[in-house]
């Protein structure tokens, strides 16, 4: 008979059943933890690995921490002999540190049940946490005690030290602690004395301590795989280990084929156009970016109302056309759609505009710009085009130049394909007005957070659009510069085609020429003169 636990302190006190988080509670009460099926196989493989040091790179709710648990239950309810020790769970969150606990409890009663033991309790008390400078601070802790002398502490935060700890150290969303290298750095110290460490977390960027600690484990530079290893546990390896059927138990579901693809188009889908987070979160695939630069909330409170998205989709045939008969259809559009709403501009305000050239996969989007007394933007409408001729999108463009009211200027894609069309623009209208811009890193880093701004300031009216919003959505932090990656999103009003935030771009080019209109001419160190007869109407 295994000697009685000790009394709890004053400042002890047990936690009851009810206080546990519901996803813990709702375990059937003879869940058995040890009979075959209960774990997925991708949990069985996490605990089958045998290093040191193991680190795992998981999809969201992939079921790691919940199998972690029940390793860990066995490793603290063991003998020394057999490998017992303490183990010390240490979360991001608070929260994290209650609900594993609460795990290892289930676990624990369905051991102790098997064993003809008593059931093992969870007691809450303070942590006593001291810094290397001798400073001492109270953590809110939670314990499982066993017969085996041993325990199980689940931290409410990050200890100042993690090296007083001897045993096997948990952590869990090591990615997304404060302070990410220095959990790393303290969590390996305790190798010296024989712990072990195990470290469990989605991805937060590439560039994040926890990403390099993978690449240098893959390298070999923490010496063999029995020393340390690398896991990698992706959604939809858990979908294929069983996921779906395990919710539906859990729910009292009644699994089917067409509920499971409803389910799991359900779970890709509310990422919206934020494809690099659904990478990182569902495929434990880090992105360049640390995440959104620009709220929701923003992005809606700018949207107060519908106005015209115009809209211009054609056909490869559509090339093949003679070149009078494109113009001659795309002037016929133009009189129908684009004239009536030059007219119904306000000719008081200035006005500029901005374009993101595309020809082939993306959309040509052109946003004019009018700017009020006290410099709120004001877009009336915009443009999209999707595989329409370079020489249609300089009618189209060259007419919205033409009637826009107190023209000032215009930024323009100049990268690749956008060069022609920005440099011939320019040549009519004028260099001085007419932004030729290289979409660069430097150019993104200058302006994109301008541009930020001005949905901060509430400084920017849009029309209310969904593609519009899918496409802000899409700029990110990216090693701290916002700006837009090449994900590509299915467009809202044809899912068949794909967009990759060309909206947010024009709209950003913009808002640069807004900034623009009143620094007067561009001035360059040399220009070629140009050459007699250039054919500026059309290209040559």
């Amino acid at each position: 008979m295994a000697a009685p636990l000790p009394p709890l302190k004053d400042t002890e006190r047990l936690i009851e059943w009810d206080e546990l988080p519901d996803t813990v509670r709702r375990l059937p009460d003879k869940f058995d933890p040890l009979a075959e099926g209960v774990l997925m196989r991708h949990q069985a493989q996490w605990l089958r690995i045998d290093a040191v040091l193991k680190v795992c790179a998981k999809g969201r709710r992939t079921g790691i921490t919940f199998a972690e648990a029940l390793d860990d239950t066995l490793v603290a309810g063991a003998k020394r002999a057999a490998g017992g020790m303490d183990v010390f769970y240490i979360p991001d969150v608070k929260d994290k540190g209650l609900e594993f606990i609460g795990y290892a409890a289930t676990f624990a009663r369905v051991i102790a049940e098997a064993q003809g033991q008593g059931l093992s309790n969870i007691e809450q008390f303070l942590f006593d946490d001291q810094d290397e400078k001798g400073n001492t601070r109270k953590i809110t802790a939670w314990r499982i005690r066993f017969a085996s002398g041993f325990k199980i502490v689940a931290l409410s935060s990050r200890p100042a030290s993690l090296r007083g700890l001897q045993g096997k150290v948990v952590i869990d969303e090591a990615a997304f602690h404060g302070d990410v290298q220095a959990v790393l750095d303290a969590a390996t110290a305790l190798l010296i004395w024989g712990g072990r460490i195990a470290i469990i977390s989605s991805h937060n960027g590439r560039a994040n301590p926890f990403n390099q600690l993978i690449i240098d484990i893959e390298k070999g530079l923490y010496g063999p795989t029995t020393d340390a290893a690398v896991f990698t546990a992706t959604f939809d390896d858990a979908v294929g280990n069983g996921l779906y059927e395990r919710v539906c138990f859990v729910n009292r579901w009644t699994p089917s084929a067409e509920g499971k693809k409803k389910w799991y188009t359900r779970i890709r889908t509310a990422y919206g156009p934020r494809k690099a987070a659904m990478r990182e979160e569902l495929d434990a695939i880090p992105r360049a970016g640390s995440g959104l630069a620009l709220p929701g909330i923003w992005i809606d409170a700018a949207m107060a109302e519908a106005r015209p998205v115009l809209r211009l989709v054609l056909d490869d045939d559509f090339t093949a056309r003679p070149d009078g008969e494109r113009r001659a259809w795309v002037e016929d559009w133009i009189a129908r759609n684009l004239a009536p709403l030059l007219k119904q501009l306000d000719t008081e305000r200035r006005h500029v505009f901005g374009q993101d050239f595309a020809r082939h996969r993306d959309f040509s989007v052109i946003t004019p710009y009018e700017i009020a007394a006290d410099r709120r933007r004001r877009v009336p409408f915009v443009i999209e085009m999707h595989k329409v001729p370079a020489r249609q999108q300089e009618q189209i463009l060259w007419t919205l130049i033409g009637g826009l009211p107190r023209f000032g200027g215009g930024a323009m894609d100049a990268t690749g394909s956008g060069q022609t069309l920005a440099e011939y623009t320019a040549d009519k209208f004028g260099h001085s007005r007419i932004h030729q811009v290289n979409l660069s890193r430097a150019w993104y880093g200058q302006y994109m957070p301008k541009f930020i701004e001005g949905f901060e300031d509430g400084a920017i009216d849009l029309p209310r659009d969904d593609n519009l919003a899918n496409d802000l959505r899409a700029i990110e932090e990216v090693d701290g510069i916002p700006m837009v990656q090449k994900a590509r999103t299915a467009d809202v009003k044809d899912p068949d085609l794909y967009r990759h935030g060309d909206a947010a771009v024009a709209l950003c080019l913009g808002w640069y020429a807004t900034l623009e209109i009143d620094k007067g001419p561009v001035v360059t160190a040399s220009r070629r003169p140009r050459q007699a007869g250039r054919i500026t109407e059309g290209y040559a």
